[in-house]
């Protein structure tokens, strides 16, 4: 923190981190599980009641059945019956809304300390025009894009001026404006593989998709975002199934997905398209001529590869380019995917999933700026 002496002068403080209400603490905990519950409030909260067991989060002066009365009160839950007519929880749009908001701030955060690696993370550029209207600052803003004018005047405000501090609350940005739009379609892969192994590989991808949704309705509301999934065939979902999406016992149908992202943006007018695709990199379905499903598990089906190549140079053809992050590290899937990604001029991300979201958010920023203004 950032302090002025009376006689003049700075001095440096150390940081103190805000205080946090046993309600915020255990609500930042909850968030996290709806998350990896894809929406169960009843499986969430007792994954809640196990926490609590082990890291003693509650005590006698605020327990677990307040924090569920707060949920209530605050209207982050509500009682909805079941099919069977009994009462159950259920999480509302408010709280979907934070899910995604905590999912932008978590990457964000990421990507402020990101360190060396092979993708190094850019400040966001400013847009091309000035708005005149200011906002708070929020994660990923640019300093550029700061007013130190309404910021130093904020600051007078909240701090008075015998002892003045300016903490990141006071922070004001400028809104600018771009001229150009970006359409973005995010593929999902929800095959049965994406949870093989032990290793949770959904959960991640639906941060990301949440955290993206967010970014783009409150920083670009001009962009277009389209979310797919695809398993056996190819479906789009609004940005509110996000935390309840799950895996199915699907294969993986890369084609038919491609096939639905390339037609919603043809019908995007705007110039600014790309692909963003998250899988673990095996296709192993695909639709034949009669309509029927034509799938192989083993290995990589010459056909359904070849049809992935020949649908990647379609996307080029209509300058659609495709970034695809791979989260498996299998030497025959980094193969076809990097033939895959020579088909369409495209880019390819070898990742894990804890570096997922830095890594997709990175890209974003980067494309858009080199998009519209290239």
């Amino acid at each position: 923190m950032l302090t002025r002496k009376a006689q003049g002068g700075f001095i440096f403080k150390k940081y103190e981190a805000p205080f946090q209400s046993p309600f915020d603490k255990l609500f930042d905990i909850f968030k996290e599980l709806i998350t990896y519950t894809s929406g169960d409030v009843d499986e969430a909260l007792d994954w809640l009641k196990e926490l609590d067991k082990t890291y003693s989060l509650t005590d006698e002066n605020y327990t677990l059945d307040d924090f569920v009365e707060d949920l209530k009160k605050k209207g982050f839950l509500r009682e909805q019956l079941d099919v069977n007519g009994e009462g159950g929880l259920k999480i509302t749009q408010k709280t979907e809304r934070a899910i995604r908001q905590q999912a932008l701030d978590h990457i964000f955060g990421k990507l402020k300390r990101f360190g060396s690696g092979d993708h190094k993370t850019n400040s966001v550029g400013k847009g091309d025009e000035h708005t005149g209207e200011f906002r708070e600052y929020h994660y990923g803003d640019s300093l550029e894009q700061i007013s130190m004018t309404e910021s130093l005047k904020n600051a007078q405000i909240n701090h008075g001026l015998d002892a003045f501090n300016l903490d990141e609350n006071d922070l004001v940005v400028e809104e600018t404006s771009f001229k150009a739009q970006m359409s973005t379609v995010l593929m999902i892969d929800i095959s049965h593989s994406m949870i093989l192994y032990g290793e949770d590989r959904i959960t991640p991808a639906k941060k990301v998709a949440m955290a993206m949704a967010e970014l783009i309705s409150t920083r670009y509301p001009k962009d277009s975002l389209d979310i797919i999934v695809f398993g056996d065939d190819a479906w789009k979902i609004s940005i509110r199934d996000l935390p309840y999406l799950q895996v199915g016992p699907y294969h993986t149908n890369t084609v038919a997905g491609l096939h639905l992202a390339m037609d919603i943006l043809r019908r995007r007018r705007n110039s600014n398209k790309q692909i963003f695709m998250i899988t673990d990199g095996k296709p192993s379905c695909m639709i034949d001529k009669d309509g029927s499903f034509y799938k192989n598990s083993f290995g990589l089906d010459p056909n359904i590869v070849e049809k992935c190549y020949n649908t990647a140079r379609q996307a080029r053809k209509l300058h659609i380019p495709i970034t695809t992050f791979m989260i498996a590290q299998d030497e025959y899937l980094i193969q076809f995917i990097e033939e895959f990604t020579e088909a369409n001029q495209g880019k390819a991300f070898y990742t894990g999933i804890q570096n997922l979201g830095a890594m997709i958010f990175e890209d974003y920023e980067q494309n858009r700026k080199k998009r519209l203004r290239g």
